[in-house]
Formats: C-alpha cells, sequence, structure tokens
C-alpha cells in the first residue's frame, strides 16, 4: 500500500470516528427567549456552531443574540492571552449594559469566569482520544482532451488538541500528466508539534519534513527542525504566529549520467502561519517556511503552502491551493523550483483550523 492510500485510509477512518455525535444536551437561550436543546459545536468569529437532532446541516447562530448558554459537556477554550481551559460551559446573569460572561468549570470547586471578549475560541471535546481529533481530506482532478493533459490532486490534515499541546500532519500531493511528456508528481508530507511555554503565547515546535519532487529531481528531502515561536495575533476571525530555529536536511537527488547524489544540510529554519476567518463563509490559510543553508553559505530554500476554503453545505467545502518550494543553489542540472495550484472539494470534520 502507498503512503497516499495509508493517508486517505487514515483520515477516512477518523472522520467516521468522529461523526459518532454525542448526546444533543446543550441548551442556548436566545435574548428573544427562544430556547433550543443542541450540541454546541464550536465557537469562532462571533459565531456559535451547534447541531440540533431534527435539522440535517449544522446551523450557525451569531453570538451576540445569545442570551444564556449550559452544558455539561466538556469544551477547550482558549484566550487571546493564550491561556487555555478545559471545562463545561455557562453563561450566569449579569446586569444590563455589563459585558456577557463564560464561567468554565474545569473541577467542581474550580470555575473561571472570563469576559466574552477574551475568548477566541470554544472547541468541544473529550476525554476520549478519538474524539480529539479534527481535519479535512480534500481532492480535484482534471482533464483535457486536446492535448491529453491530465491532473490530480489530494490534500489531507490531521490534528489532535490538548490544552498544552497540539500535534498534526499535512499531507500534500500531485500529479500531472501529458501526451508526449514526463509525468510530474510531487509529494509532501509535514509532521508537527507544540507545546505551550510558561510565558502567554509562547511555545516550543518540533517539525519533520519529506519531500518528493520529480520537477527539481528530489528523490526524498528529509527535514528534521525544532525552536521556538510566539502568538503575535490571536483572535476569534484572524491568527498570525512565526517562529524560529534549526534544522538538518538530507536530499537525495535522481541518479544522472555521473551519479546519485545525497546532501546534508544544516539549516536555519524561519516559519510563519496566517488564518484568516469569515463569518461561517471562507478561510484562508497561509504556511511558509524560509531555511537558510547554515553550511553552505547563499544557499536558501523556502516552501509555501496556501489553501482558500469556501464552505459550500455543511461540512463540504471548494478550496483553492498554492504550493512551491524553491532552492537558489540546487546541484548543477537540477531545476531552481516546482510549483503549481489546484482546486476541488474537501470535507472537514472537528475544527480543521483549531490551534
Amino acid at each position: 500500500m502507498t503512503l497516499r492510500k495509508i493517508v486517505l485510509l487514515l483520515t477516512v477512518t477518523l472522520a467516521v470516528a468522529r461523526l459518532q455525535a454525542r448526546e444533543k444536551s446543550d441548551v442556548i437561550v436566545m435574548k428573544n427567549g427562544d430556547r433550543i436543546t443542541c450540541e454546541v459545536k464550536q465557537l469562532s468569529s462571533n459565531t456559535l456552531y451547534i447541531s440540533v437532532d431534527y435539522i440535517l446541516n449544522t446551523l450557525s447562530v451569531d453570538w451576540t443574540k445569545v442570551d444564556h448558554i449550559d452544558s455539561k459537556q466538556l469544551f477547550l477554550v482558549k484566550t487571546e492571552d493564550g491561556t487555555v481551559y478545559t471545562g463545561t460551559l455557562s453563561t450566569p446573569e449579569t446586569p444590563a449594559g455589563r459585558p456577557l460572561q463564560i464561567e468554565i468549570r474545569e473541577a467542581p470547586q474550580k470555575i473561571v469566569t472570563l469576559e466574552r471578549k477574551q475568548v477566541v475560541s470554544v472547541t468541544e471535546t473529550s476525554s476520549s482520544f478519538w474524539q480529539r481529533w479534527n481535519g479535512q481530506v480534500g481532492s480535484g482532478s482534471s482533464y483535457t482532451k486536446g492535448n491529453e493533459t491530465a491532473q490530480y490532486n489530494l490534500n489531507s490534515t490531521i490534528g489532535y488538541v490538548q490544552e498544552r499541546w497540539t500535534a498534526g500532519a499535512a499531507y500534500n500531493s500531485t500529479l500531472s500528466s501529458s501526451a508526449g511528456a514526463a509525468v510530474s508528481t510531487r509529494n509532501q508530507l509535514t509532521l508537527d508539534a507544540q507545546r505551550l511555554l510558561r510565558w502567554n503565547n509562547w511555545y516550543g515546535i518540533g517539525l519533520v519534513d519529506f519531500l518528493q519532487s520529480s520537477v527539481q529531481g528530489i528523490q526524498l528531502q528529509n527535514t528534521f527542525a525544532g525552536g521556538v515561536g510566539r502568538n503575535i495575533i490571536n483572535t476569534g476571525s484572524s491568527f498570525f504566529t512565526i517562529y524560529g530555529g534549526f534544522g538538518w536536511q538530507r536530499i537525495n537527488y535522481q541518479q544522472t549520467i555521473l551519479a546519485a547524489q545525497t546532501q546534508q544540510v544544516t539549516v536555519g529554519l524561519l516559519g510563519t502561519e496566517l488564518n484568516l476567518f469569515r463569518f461561517d463563509k471562507s478561510t484562508l490559510t497561509v504556511n511558509g517556511k524560509l531555511l537558510p543553508a547554515l553550511s553552505q553559505p547563499g544557499r536558501v530554500q523556502f516552501n509555501l503552502n496556501a489553501s482558500y476554503y469556501v464552505k459550500l453545505w455543511g461540512k463540504l467545502n471548494w478550496n483553492f491551493t498554492v504550493y512551491g518550494n524553491w532552492d537558489n543553489q540546487p546541484p548543477p542540472g537540477f531545476a531552481r523550483s516546482d510549483y503549481g495550484t489546484s482546486s476541488g472539494l474537501s470535507i472537514s470534520f472537528g475544527n480543521p483550523f483549531v490551534h
């Protein structure tokens, strides 16, 4: 079984496990007096997402119109300063004109009270290992008869969230073939883990990346890196972080007339991630990594993955992706870059953009 099939199978398996929704016993009361028994999914961008037994789709509720919420289920609550809480939720009565507050009961005798504006996101979680997963899987393809050109793409992300740390994997694959030309392929698998440090919004990060690019002649590029990062912007509608550190690469190039080439490179690491959310409609995610070679001064690599998601219905999204990797000093005879775009449909489970 190929790596692509393994990743796809794992993603689908986790998605099926996630679809086993919990009991819909949460209660929200609107300011106009409407009372709804439901399953609270998450809160982001002033939008409360809920699921009701007798309605097929997930509903989006204006958070500013909610008067009261009460749930005995566990939620992961993240604030602007990077603090993370896990507990049940309720909203105590507040005097007229006072900001809406959220009570988080972490233990029977431990209650934390926050103003709504302090809360960045609320995501349902569980003591169950399987219900802490989130992510998405998508694919697209095209064919042109005139020049017999065929293209396909596959992308998948998986994440696991705890109070103080997160771990995830992202896989991207593209293939393009055309009459009279060699088939070009690009596959990238990235594993990462983050742990919050003692200081607000600071975290430690570890990265492992595997890249194959027929255009650049890369059979396999292994990258192992680690460092420290900080969340610069962390609100319900936007997220921006930067991180830096050091890493090591082993790059196996395709065999040439002379010989196969293998390089080992010590690199610096400067990375960034940007997420922008627009009221239950669209999401933009941008991930970029700059890798200056310390053992080969003057050599610089850059890797980019950016996706724009538009919600179509329920968990179904349309996505447009830009990908690429650049190297200003590859071995003689090898291409400096490999980049392109793709589009297709994707299905999400959990909250694939939670941090």
